[in-house]
């Protein structure tokens, strides 16, 4: 018999535990993903330890790596996991109630700039369910339920996650009111740009004006909106987004190609839930009136000056 099933696992905690330490390498990285402190995951691992009469980390100056023990037994603890978030989620698919919690993830430029006011709506529609909403850029998993719902941007959906296309995102060029001079090109103003983890946008905007050179990056579209109406350069924005803004003009339209889907998206098991289907059904309606100032129809752009696309 394996050294890893000498001892008897009694609290699916403790796998848990186990499984936030294997993946972070650190006790401090486990400690925030548990929402606990350094010594309590550094006294209960080594508990653990302890009950099954075997070493699972070796402790390295810098973090902990998995013995061979370790390996196997996060094989195994892999698959109690997948198992345990598969019972949540078949046992919550059968939730008819309308009341209980819906767990939103998206990313921070429709956290600020879309959602507020339609979940606002909602909730004065269901005031029985109870709305968590994360933000970040980092797509949260849906499958092990980390979040109920997700509104993700993007033209390739996880095939694993199912939902509908509940709009699509027009971009443009967007500046200050009063930065810089209209009749200067595009390719010699000031520009702000995105870093890796908005790749699409990158590599579209290198592909439209290859002589663009930012001079200012963000990692996040509400901070580049929030850039260019300081006066800091253009930026390629939404313009849902930008639009109703009084302090940023239009200075040029975009490509076709820039344009991002809106995906409103659940997991399989879940999307029979009540609170999560009229929640998905809700939020797919509000935002399909807003088709119009989400492909940038609400306003025409401030200047049009195929000119100014050139060197």
């Amino acid at each position: 018999m394996s050294p890893v099933m000498d001892g008897q696992i009694e609290n699916w905690d403790d796998l848990k535990l186990f499984l936030a330490v294997a993946q972070a390498g650190t006790l401090s990285g486990a400690a925030r993903t548990l929402g606990v402190n350094h010594s309590t995951v550094f006294r209960r691992i080594g508990g653990f330890e302890e009950t099954l009469g075997v070493r699972l980390f070796d402790r390295l100056p810098n973090g902990y790596a998995l013995t061979a023990a370790g390996e196997a037994m996060q094989e195994s603890a892999l698959r109690v996991e997948e198992e345990m978030v598969a019972i949540g989620r078949r046992v919550t698919g059968r939730d008819l109630r309308l009341s209980g919690t819906v767990r939103i993830t998206t990313v921070d430029m429709l956290a600020q700039g879309l959602l507020p006011r339609h979940l606002a709506a909602f909730q004065r529609a269901y005031p029985g369910i109870e709305l968590e909403l994360t933000v970040g850029n980092a797509a949260l998993s849906l499958t092990r339920r980390e979040a109920d719902v997700a509104l993700r941007v993007g033209n390739q959906p996880p095939e694993t996650l199912v939902g509908r296309r509940v709009g699509r995102l027009v971009f443009a060029v967007y500046g200050s009111a009063g930065a810089g001079d209209a009749e200067t090109p595009l390719t010699e103003r000031a520009w702000i740009g995105f870093d890796a983890e908005h790749a699409p946008l990158v590599r579209r905007l290198a592909a439209f004006l290859p002589q663009v050179r930012p001079t200012f990056r963000v990692n996040s579209v509400a901070a580049a909106l929030a850039a260019a109406r300081a006066g800091i350069g253009l930026a390629t924005l939404p313009c849902g987004l930008a639009d109703p803004e009084p302090g940023l003009v239009r200075v040029a339209d975009l490509p076709d190609d820039f344009a991002l889907d809106l995906w409103l998206l659940t997991h399989e098991d879940l999307r029979r839930t009540a609170r999560i289907r009229v929640f998905m059904d809700f939020l797919a309606e509000e935002i399909a009136k807003e088709a119009s100032l989400l492909e940038g129809g609400e306003r025409q752009a401030a200047e049009a000056r195929p000119e100014g696309q050139g060197a």
